[in-house]
């Protein structure tokens, strides 16, 4: 607990230095490339790294279930890049997706008319922007995700804002994200100005600061904690994390967006979720997401 705090300490004093050179992202990209490296090396060879990574696998996990993952766009599928069984099942799941009704009504809505003749897609002419959010919109000085871009547009056009985390707004990020994998697009996040990196930097500190009564941070189950098991499921990384939403989870019995999830996510961690639309989810997401960057948009997808 106390290495992660520390590298924590060392990477905010880099960042101080880097982030004064203008050169928005470097910090960022820094931090993208020593995870890949780190996931890279640690699901390489399981059995052999079972000291280092995997300390409370079986010999059978090692040997016949957790199977070794060689690129890094593979971490788009979640825990389902190492864990064969699992893989077996969803790509079961998959022969029928739960969300392709979902696809179709949110392009619906997308087009359908606002009271004063305007529509989301007036807001979003290219519907293909999965990979683009999170943004920080300096004029405003924060950061806007897709949900709460959507929001923003309904609200714009005199229209009520929908749940943040399921329904509605879902379906709306289910067509997007259906269009832009079609269309090939990655995911794209860009760090521009000074302020935009604090925000990257802030939610990259509270990623792994530890919290709740169970004082757990989510580096603990998605960093170091990856590939390893909780009860029967496994730990995902948090690279390719945000490329896949929204998600239709089997224990929801629906589409939902990353705000829904972040807020699970939460409560597991012994912590009061915080607001969909704060400050705080939004750049705890911005960090995220970062970490995705280059791998492929492969959203709406299926989870447990």
């Amino acid at each position: 607990m106390r290495r992660v705090m520390s590298r924590v300490s060392v990477m905010a004093v880099v960042a101080v230095s880097i982030l004064g050179a203008g050169n928005f992202n470097a910090q960022a990209e820094k931090d993208r490339k020593a995870l890949e490296v780190y996931m890279l090396k640690k699901f390489e060879n399981p059995l052999k790294n079972r000291n280092a990574y995997f300390p409370y696998a079986t010999d059978d996990e090692l040997k016949n279930n957790i199977q070794p993952v060689k690129k890094v766009e593979d971490f788009r599928l979640g825990s389902y890049a190492f864990n064969k069984g699992g893989l077996e099942q969803y790509n079961e799941l998959n022969e029928m997706p739960p969300y392709e009704d979902a696809i179709d009504e949110g392009e619906e809505l997308y087009n359908k008319k606002f009271k004063n003749g305007k529509s989301l897609k007036s807001c979003f002419p290219n519907p293909e922007i999965a990979g683009d959010y999170p943004k920080f919109d300096d004029k405003k000085g924060e950061v806007v995700t897709i949900t709460s871009a959507i929001n923003d547009c309904l609200v714009a056009n005199g229209e009520k804002p929908w749940n943040m985390k399921k329904g509605k707004i879902a379906k709306v990020e289910a067509y997007f994200a259906s269009k832009s994998k079609e269309a090939g697009k990655k995911v794209n996040i860009q760090i521009n100005s000074k302020a935009a990196a604090e925000a990257y930097e802030r939610g990259k500190k509270e990623y792994y600061t530890q919290r709740g009564y169970l004082q757990l941070s989510c580096a603990n189950c998605h960093v170091q904690g990856a590939g390893q098991r909780v009860r029967k499921e496994y730990l995902s990384p948090l690279i390719g994390h945000t490329t896949h939403f929204p998600v239709y989870r089997l224990k929801w019995q629906g589409l939902g967006t990353l705000e829904r999830r972040l807020g699970g996510c939460e409560k597991n961690q012994g912590e009061k979720p915080h607001k969909p639309n704060s400050k705080w989810d939004k750049e705890l997401l911005y960090f995220m997401a970062y970490m995705s960057n280059g791998l492929p948009v492969d959203g709406p997808d299926i989870r447990k």
